[in-house]
């Protein structure tokens, strides 16, 4: 049994667990928040609710994207994870619009609070997704999908520190509306940590430069490789949240194949050193022009170059 799939069993069988607890302690909240009146607790059961849909999609990510490529999905389901991590975060932003408009109409009518019931919940909130984030942090291993369903539960926790905060304030000040004001703060905190997930997920969906890359030192590491005269069309992207790929021309001068066998080999080890592992490279044999400073590309080759590339 491989690495990656001890990695992808566990980290399944965590994202189950917690979906199953994250259900439960939601059902409660929401009777909690009701009895209490405490629109900061019905706004963090929503976001409860949608934790458990990120820990559904994430799971169902992580299965799709552990299935092998077939002869119709050449590079298998890894965006599986991507997909799943994009609407994670979509219905983020969605249950963070619904708890502004809760939180301004709370504002202008407001209600008591039992501040007692709020604070216990609330601590109970954070202990289950304290627990969660940790749990998933150390099983993540830059996949996004699970990174998304870790913002989440983030969220959740940091909720949850929020409202004991303000049940204490309730708790000696009875300003009630403490309590509107913190959800509209929660949901922007929300809002912060899942922009992040949709513009990532977004930039692999659209095969964007993977982030922490960039295309000039990628290229500048090819070009030292000795024999590599230029490179060209390059393009890089991401198949998944952590596998990269590249392809892109090469000029190399004239030489027989075992030569250039070894400068694939050399341009690949750079490759890898930048997380790139499945690599398309198109070599172009040209002549060159031999001078004290070394082998040049002839001016011939320069001029056909340019019109293949207007063209």
């Amino acid at each position: 049994m491989s690495h990656n799939h001890v990695h992808a069993h566990t980290a399944g069988w965590i994202l189950q667990l917690s979906l199953a607890a994250t259900l439960a302690f939601t059902a409660f909240e929401v009777f909690a928040g009701f009895h209490s009146h405490s629109l900061a607790l019905l706004s963090d059961a929503g976001h409860n609710f949608t934790d458990a849909l990120a820990l559904l999609l994430a799971a169902v990510g992580l299965y799709l994207q552990g299935k092998p490529a077939n002869h119709i999905k050449t590079y298998g389901y890894q965006r599986a994870g991507v997909i799943a991590a994009f609407l994670n975060a979509a219905t983020l932003i969605v249950i963070s619009f619904v708890i502004f408009w809760e939180a301004a109409t709370r504002i202008m009518h407001p209600q008591a609070i039992d501040d007692r019931m709020m604070l216990w919940v609330a601590a109970a909130a954070l202990v289950l997704n304290g627990s969660i984030v940790l749990a998933l942090h150390r099983g993540q291993r830059g996949d996004i999908n699970i990174h998304a369903a870790v913002i989440h539960m983030l969220g959740d926790a940091v909720g949850a520190v929020a409202i004991i905060a303000g049940a204490i304030v309730i708790r000696y000040t009875g300003l009630s509306y403490i309590d509107p004001l913190l959800s509209i703060a929660l949901g922007l905190f929300i809002v912060y940590t899942a922009w992040d997930i949709i513009r990532e997920s977004l930039n692999i969906l659209l095969e964007g430069l993977p982030r922490g890359l960039e295309l000039n030192h990628v290229t500048k590491g090819m070009g030292e490789v000795h024999g590599v005269l230029d490179v060209h069309d390059l393009h890089i992207w991401s198949l998944g949240s952590s596998t990269h790929a590249l392809s892109c021309h090469v000029l190399i001068e004239d030489m027989p194949p075992s030569a250039s066998e070894a400068i694939l080999k050399q341009i690949n080890e750079v490759l890898g050193g930048f997380g790139i592992h499945h690599t398309t490279i198109q070599f172009e044999h040209v002549p060159c022009v031999l001078s004290d400073a070394g082998c040049h590309i002839s001016a011939d080759h320069h001029h056909a170059d340019d019109q293949a590339h207007r063209h």
